[in-house]
């Protein structure tokens, strides 16, 4: 099979070197070069897979990425396996397996193809119609058996086992496709100096000249001129050069998606190759030199094997060898086809006949067609064709009156026109205009810095694609049209007009009753779309979801103009009144791996733990996520379940002492001759008069006035202060700290440094902590006297530099011992050893949580929700009044933010004080009220306090402390829960025990 379909000469595989490779379970043999669409054709397969919805035969019809049909499977086991990779993208390696897709049991016989028979119950959009009845079937029967139909290739059940990577890159000029326009482009660009990478998705550069035969480009054929081009990029220091790579997406201020095959075309990839590397390419301009893609017909039965791309048989022949048929049926509007008939005779394919919608074609190429001995019919379309597997026959007629004729042929060849690129251009957000002469969009305003040349924009003659590329890579390299004159080139090639058709082309048949396919990959029919339009769609973009034509993988490049054609005509308007749908990224399907890189596993949900983590871990602590910390919520001893080991710890703060991590605070250093300046703009409370070696409270604002983080800020010198945040919020913080030095305050001389990891946090806080520090302390007095609540010292414990923080978080008597993190554990082990004596107990958050709710402390981000202001929750008290301003002061003048009915925070007491209430629980007045009843606040924290004796509460509650001495209810569903509204501290009102 494969000595026929093998040209014995020609093509730029590497005869010396065969490959084998098996697709479905059989071996065939291709060569070194071949992809494994053109190593298929060239062993006679042109059946690869079943069509999406009505499981029709499918084969290969492009020789691009493109390509809607040739998807398949490829690994060698599940841990190296791929699917939906296109065939005509994938360079076949020695013992590479491949499988088709959305089949069963088999490809030449596939038990799904009963949709074929059932189409017209199946028209677009019928899923929405179906599906709606009986009740109850949605859930039982219709979602199941969707979700198992939904997709054309299989998930691969093993992890992958390949690596990917992740590049940044910068350049001055990014050129976009390696054909002769971006060959051009970059060889101007490089010229000058700057940098430049030229990238393009194929495994060799040239594009469209790969596959010319007589083309003579400055005296030289086209592979000659190529390769001289290629050697002269590479000479060159200022240029990169990445072949097998696409760029996927175009994002704002020209960053620009790259994703390279680096491997995938190696039988035995080094252990030191990644599979794939992501480039995030920053460049100064952007040359776009994606070329066309030519343009399907949409006549009857268009979608069997042996359906081909006209100028995509050409690539087979004369860059692969593989001749894609023995007789052949051309079906053209375009000159081009001519073209691509003339090659494929010379190779060795029959040309039946050439039936051209036009009714005079005329020009050099059609006569050189007529010269050759080729059938030429002009007004004539193809009525339909037949076969099962493979086309047998195509039915031609006159598109109008006649009879018709029906000609035998394994291969039929179609083109319609060449549409330019612009998916790369619409993602940059440019505008297009609808150009009647080319029946195509084009690229009209551009936003980024980009210029569209060659094919891409509609240029399609040689000469021309050569100088717009050279004069674009001139221009975006920074040199004007008075730097010299315009490079010209001589060629030789062959001239051809540009028409082409869109739509529907002319028929005889009832258009009811048959399948006329306008996207290939989603089996939408011409029928379909002119559906949509009766059901009252008007917008493309509706059509386009409705019956779903230019969605998925295929992003409209082969469907979108006929489509836009056929609703044109459905609804009497002009294809620029009807629109264009919206050209997505990624350009062609990008593996989820290219994305991640190195972050799998622990680096894709990287797991931080603190200095004493093992310490906590050994101790039998039981862990929660916070953030990305993990953090010992508790630590039970015997048998003792959370409640119970909460309650324990808690009665140990309280009467003796605890030891608590603290390390997971962000920590964030402020320094430089404004440092307090920056502190008074940023925080709601006054900086400027705090003295060194003092704390304070902070609070934290948005523009719009509501909390966004609270923490203890220490001023350690008169320039620098020590700045603590939530866990969660401290990159949110430091964020927001940048971005007002950055853009709003250039002029302050202040440095913010992440902290964070430098600091080990440990809290010793109970009436005995200062009994446990004082014995370690070495340069600090610890005395009620000498260091006051909310002050801080530096010197040192067991012999570690240390900031020691006189803090509570638990209103008891407290410290925090901050030290560098590589001494935590060392300092951690001392404190907890000197503290046995006095019953010292480590603690976990969950107890933090309810010592901190029994003194009315909030926690941002629990008793706030992002729309509560300081006085909403009781920090009134932390707002300079009098400061001339701070981020989100206005905000706080507004009328809104100082309404009496505003949720404010309150205590909440059950009637049964071993009733809990559940956090997040609504808030009613009248619980018997009709529904939908009125919500006044809800539950924030609530907890059993074994040092009150009984459950407490927090709350947010509108008009809250009017309310104070009322009962409110909260509904659940066994009942309605009475609480008694009461001020939010319940142990200690007076606040003595925290001075020790």
């Amino acid at each position: 099979m494969s000595a026929e379909f093998r040209l014995p000469v020609g093509g730029r595989i590497d005869r010396a070197k065969p490959v084998r490779f098996t697709f479905d379970g059989k071996s065939y043999e291709g060569f070194a070069g071949d992809t494994l669409a053109s190593a298929l054709i060239a062993n006679g397969v042109h059946l690869v897979g079943r069509s999406f919805k009505y499981h029709r035969p499918r084969g290969i019809l492009t020789a691009g990425s493109e390509e809607p049909n040739a998807l398949v499977g490829v690994g060698r086991d599940e841990a190296h396996y791929t699917p939906n990779l296109r065939a005509t993208q994938v360079e076949i390696t020695d013992g590479m397996v491949a499988e088709s897709q959305n089949r069963w049991p088999s490809l030449a016989f596939d038990v799904g193809a009963v949709n074929d028979g059932l189409g017209r119950f199946l028209p677009a959009g019928f899923y929405y119609k179906t599906f709606m009845w009986p009740a109850g079937a949605w859930a039982k029967f219709y979602e199941p058996v969707i979700r198992r139909a939904a997709g054309l290739g299989r998930a691969p059940q093993a992890a992958d086992t390949d690596r990917y990577t992740q590049r940044y890159a910068h350049c001055e000029v990014l050129v976009v496709g390696a054909g002769p326009a971006g060959l051009a482009a970059a060889l101007a660009a490089s010229e000058t100096g700057v940098r430049v990478i030229l990238c393009d998705e194929q495994a060799e550069f040239g594009g469209s000249l790969l596959h010319e035969r007589d083309t003579v480009i400055d005296g030289r054929d086209a592979e000659a001129w190529v390769a001289e081009a290629v050697a002269t990029l590479c000479s060159r220091e200022n240029v990169r050069l990445l072949t097998r790579t696409t760029a996927f997406g175009y994002y704002p201020h020209n960053l620009v998606g790259l994703a390279e095959r680096v491997t995938d075309h190696l039988a035995a990839p080094g252990s030191d190759l990644p599979r794939e590397r992501l480039w995030q390419v920053r460049a100064r301009e952007v040359v776009i030199a994606a070329g066309s893609i030519e343009r399907p017909l949409v006549f009857p039965e268009n979608d069997r094997p042996g359906v081909m791309m006209a100028e995509a048989a050409r690539i087979y022949a004369n860059r692969f060898g593989a001749k894609p048929g023995n007789r052949a049926v051309v079906f053209t509007a375009s000159d081009s086809a001519y073209r691509a008939a003339l090659d494929l005779k010379a190779a060795g394919v029959e040309i039946a006949a050439i039936a051209d919608l036009r009714p005079d074609p005329t020009g050099a190429v059609v006569e050189r067609a007529r010269a050759d001995g080729i059938r030429v019919l002009p007004g004539t379309s193809v009525q339909g064709t037949s076969g099962r597997l493979r086309i047998r026959s195509a039915s031609l007629g006159a598109v109008v009156g006649g009879a018709t004729e029906t000609v035998p042929c394994d291969l039929l060849l179609m083109s319609g026109g060449f549409t330019p690129t612009l998916s790369l251009f619409s993602q940059s957000r440019g505008k297009m205009a609808w150009d009647e002469a080319l029946e195509a969009y084009v690229p009209s305003v551009s936003v980024e810095r980009e210029r569209s040349v060659g094919a891409c924009r509609g240029i399609y003659g040689l000469a021309e694609v050569l100088a717009d590329g050279h004069a674009a890579g001139v221009a975006a390299a920074g040199k004007g049209a008075s730097d010299g004159a315009a490079r010209r080139f001589t060629v030789d090639a062959e001239e051809l007009g540009h028409s082409g058709h869109r739509g529907i082309t002319p028929h005889r048949r009832d258009a009811s009753r048959v399948k006329a396919f306008v996207d290939f990959q989603n089996d939408v029919t011409a029928k379909d779309v002119k559906l949509a339009t009766q059901e009252g769609f008007r917008s493309i973009e509706h059509v386009k979801r409705y019956t779903t034509t230019g969605m998925a993988t295929d992003q409209g490049r082969t469907s979108n103009i006929n489509a836009l054609a056929i609703v044109s005509d459905a609804l009497g308007k002009s294809v620029p009144e009807v629109g264009l749908t919206t050209f997505r990224p990624p350009y062609t399907p990008t593996t989820f791996a290219l994305f991640a890189g190195q972050a799998r596993g622990e680096l894709f949900d990287p797991v931080r733990t603190t200095p004493i983590h093992d310490w906590a871990a050994e101790h039998g602590a039981v862990f929660e996520d916070v953030g990305i910390w993990k953090r010992a919520r508790y630590f039970p001893e015997g048998g003792e379940d959370m409640h119970e080991a909460v309650a324990r710890e808690c009665r140990a703060v309280r009467e003796s002492v605890g030891i608590f991590d603290g390390s997971t605070l962000g920590k964030i250093e402020v320094v430089g001759r404004d440092a307090a300046e920056f502190m008074n703009r940023m925080y709601t409370n006054a900086w400027a008069k705090l003295e060194p070696g003092r704390l304070r409270y902070g609070v934290m604002l948005r523009e719009d006035g509501f909390v966004m983080d609270d923490g203890v800020v220490g001023r350690m010198a008169p320039d620098r202060f020590h700045v603590t945040t939530t866990t969660g919020g401290a990159p949110r913080v430091l964020n927001h700290m940048e971005d007002y030095l950055q853009t709003e305050w250039p002029d302050l001389e202040v440095w913010l440094t992440s902290t964070t990891e430098q600091w080990a946090v440990i809290a010793v806080q109970g009436p005995k902590a200062r009994q446990v520090l004082e014995p370690l302390v070495e340069g600090i007095d610890l005395s009620r006297e000498a260091m006051p609540h909310m002050s801080v010292r530096t010197g040192h414990i067991c012999g570690v530099p240390t900031r020691l923080f006189r803090v509570s978080f638990t209103g008891e008597l407290g410290f925090e011992v901050n030290v560098p993190a590589n001494y935590g554990r060392a300092v951690w082990d001392a404190i907890f050893a000197a503290g046995q004596p006095h019953g010292i107990t480590p603690y976990g958050t969950e107890t933090m949580h309810v010592l901190r709710a029994e003194k009315g402390y909030i926690i941002v981000g629990q008793e706030t929700d992002g729309t509560n202001t300081p006085d909403d929750v009781g920090l009134g008290w932390a707002v300079g009044k009098a400061k001339r301003d701070f981020v989100g002061k206005r905000s706080l003048a507004r009328p809104q933010m100082q309404r009496p009915d505003r949720k404010q925070m309150v205590g909440l007491l059950t009637s049964d004080p071993a009733t809990v209430l559940e956090e997040g629980a609504q808030i009613v007045a009248d619980p018997n009220a009709p529904l939908p009843m009125k919500a006044l606040g809800h539950v924030t924290s609530s907890y059993a306090s074994s040092v009150v004796g009984r459950s407490i509460a927090i709350g947010m509650v509108a008009g809250g402390r009017g309310r104070i001495g009322e009962t409110l209810h909260v509904p659940m569903p066994g009942g309605a829960i009475a609480v008694d509204v009461v001020e939010p501290v319940f142990f200690d009102k007076e606040g003595e025990r925290i001075h020790g």
